[in-house]
């Protein structure tokens, strides 16, 4: 077994990048930042169609390319930078910006209207790395330089380009709010985790100082009577050496059966936690919501929340699909109400031919809670429903 999670879902290694998600490799951070940043590269086809006309002198031309490198290189330095953990300055931020207008401008004077779309590019980079604020007046005043340089240009190109570089640059600030909010929920989401996590362990915590504060003083109590009473009343230190076994018994008991609901597994956990899973893996899931469990037994929700666990680890590991649907439906039966679990996936299923143990397992626990499980292949996919009493079997054998 490897601990490469891409190598254990090859499909996971093409998967779409979600907004806002961690990258998993050096390489996908990289091939992230050339989506985002290469697509706007389109615009540099009119100056480099027009150094390779030969309409300009030797000199000219040396200069047209040497400020294009130049412009090219502020423009990925910038959005590189900041679009990593560790951003250039605001202060940088702000000299790079006013840099690559000044270069347009310069290279828009000199060269041509063919030039023009450099604005394009301070227009993104104003929309992307600015605060909201900021862009909201930099993206129109980088359209109104196009335009002044436009007069002294061509008139007509710099209409043509004057829309596309304000929309351009408000629809990258509507990506970059979007980005960073989606960070920032991840973020938010991460904590919660861990708060409730923390939270479950004081309140386990809690709960075992109150089972056993009282059942250890009881025996430290007794266990000092016995041994004062062992010399002259073996008779009397007997019993309270029979006091502390009973005493120690039924904390035991107590501990045991806290540990047993702590670590008995919660639908509602279980629903959250395919979600996470199955999005990590790169599959499109459906995941119903907050489960209606009022009157449903804690073993038929516990058998439920197994097989749930389980069937969604095998549509990670062996499926081979990309989408996932998870359904939870209340029926009414002859036998009384039942919950259905039911688990599709659009993959082949895995390896083998026969149930495996982990299926084997989840009807052995299924059939303890008075439940049933049917797995097989469906006409896209894989299946597999599990269904458990949702509340007291009816006696219909009995009457009064």
């Amino acid at each position: 077994m490897t601990d490469d999670p891409l190598r254990e879902n090859p499909a996971r290694r093409f998967s779409p990048i979600a907004l806002g998600e961690t990258a998993r490799t050096p390489g996908e951070l990289w091939r992230r930042k050339l989506l985002w940043i290469g697509v706007w590269l389109v615009f540099l086809s009119s100056p480099v169609h027009d150094l390779l006309s030969g309409h300009h002198t030797t000199g000219g031309t040396v200069a047209g390319w040497l400020g294009l490198a130049v412009f090219v290189a502020l423009y990925l330095s910038l959005l590189f930078r900041n679009m990593g953990a560790a951003p250039f300055a605001d202060a940088t931020v702000s000299a790079l910006i006013a840099s690559m207008a000044v270069l347009a401008t310069v290279l828009g004077l000199g060269l041509g209207s063919a030039w023009l779309g450099l604005y394009c590019y301070v227009s993104v980079a104003c929309g992307m790395v600015l605060p909201l604020r900021t862009a909201f007046w930099t993206i129109p005043g980088t359209a109104a330089v196009l335009l002044l340089v436009g007069l002294r240009t061509d008139e007509e190109e710099a209409l043509n380009l004057l829309l596309l570089v304000l929309l351009i640059g408000f629809a990258m600030t509507g990506v970059s709010q979007l980005v960073r909010t989606t960070v920032e929920l991840r973020k938010a989401r991460a904590t919660v985790a861990q708060l409730a996590a923390n939270e479950e362990r004081l309140r386990l915590a809690r709960d075992l100082h109150d089972l056993l504060g009282h059942s250890l003083s009881l025996i430290t109590l007794k266990s000092e009577l016995a041994g004062r009473m062992l010399p002259g009343h073996p008779d009397k230190a007997a019993q309270q050496v029979a006091d502390i076994e009973q005493v120690s018994r039924q904390a035991l008991v107590d501990v045991r059966e806290a540990v047993t609901g702590y670590r008995r597994p919660r639908l509602a956990a279980e629903l959250a936690g395919a979600q996470v899973a199955l999005t990590a893996a790169g599959i499109t899931a459906a995941i119903p919501g907050e489960p209606e469990l009022d009157g449903v037994p804690d073993e038929s929700e516990a058998a439920l929340a197994w097989t749930l666990r389980e069937a969604v680890t095998n549509v990670v590991r062996h499926s081979g699909g990309t989408r996932c649907t998870v359904d939870l439906v209340r029926r009414q039966t002859l036998d009384g109400p039942v919950l259905e679990l039911s688990v599709e996936d659009d993959g082949s299923g895995g390896p083998g031919k026969g149930p495996g143990n982990g299926l084997t397992g989840l009807t052995e626990r299924l059939e303890k809670a008075g439940g049933t499980l049917e797995a097989g292949r469906v006409k896209r996919g894989f299946r597999l429903t599990a269904r458990v009493p949702a509340g007291p079997v009816p006696d219909v054998g009995s009457r009064s």
